[in-house]
């Protein structure tokens, strides 16, 4: 690593410390630049202004949550799911004022990167639950409903003293995506047609007797049938 590139990292981390114990109000240029020991000109020639230093700690941010993320394709695909969950919901908790500015702060092309990584961790995780034919909706739509339900949740939690903070929440949202996106195990693995699309079209890639047009038209065939099951009559 370059000597700029250690004052940089450098430099975000004390940005990310003063974020977390004193809130986005502290993180200035003249702040972060004491803090670090260095001048405030560092500060602009490295990140621009103060919206440059935030949009870093943010790709930062990101990078740290990303790396808590491990997808084991052997375990039991709905408690991968389940850990996920509570890893989300961990971060947000432990990290308040990160989080917020992670979900709120416009994102540079690297913060983007950052966030789209951890989005396939858990695309992975929820083909892996489509796979064992325990989806009941499409794949798309319980990614969207799972980052709808954990965001919202840590949101929640965070705006909530933590004298008051209602502990039982996570868990309550949880057992509510499970009913609208996964079916039963103590049911057949498969129930309803619904469910028997989400499973077959998890199967697709491999489906080689298939041309890739073939499985190109039959994936939105069994995505058309995933939605009746949602769609209104």
């Amino acid at each position: 690593m370059s000597p700029r590139d250690r004052t940089r990292a450098h430099l975000v981390e004390v940005a990310a410390d003063l974020l977390a114990t004193a809130g986005p109000d502290a993180v200035t240029t003249r702040s972060v630049a004491l803090a670090a020991g260095v001048q405030a000109p560092a500060i602009y020639r490295l990140f621009g202004d103060k919206s440059g230093l935030l949009d870093a700690v943010v790709a930062h941010g990101f990078a740290s949550y990303v790396a808590g993320k491990h997808l084991d394709r052997d375990s039991d695909p709905v408690k991968g799911l389940r850990a996920g969950w509570e890893l989300h919901v961990g971060f947000g908790l432990a990290n308040p004022e990160l989080f917020r500015l992670m979900h709120t702060a416009l994102r540079t092309p690297e913060g983007r990167a950052a966030a789209a990584t951890g989005v396939g961790v858990l695309q992975a995780r929820v083909h892996l639950v489509a796979e064992a034919g325990r989806l009941r909706v499409t794949e798309r739509r319980a990614v969207e409903l799972i980052q709808a339900a954990g965001t919202g949740v840590v949101f929640t939690l965070i705006d909530q003293a933590t004298s008051e903070r209602d502990d039982t929440l996570a868990d309550t949202a949880w057992e509510s995506v499970c009913v609208a996106i996964l079916t039963d195990a103590s049911t057949a693995a498969v129930t309803g047609p619904a469910a028997a699309a989400v499973t077959l079209h998890a199967a697709l890639p491999g489906l080689t007797a298939l041309t890739p047009a073939e499985r190109t038209l039959l994936g939105d065939w069994l995505d058309r049938i995933a939605e009746s099951e949602r769609a209104p009559g």
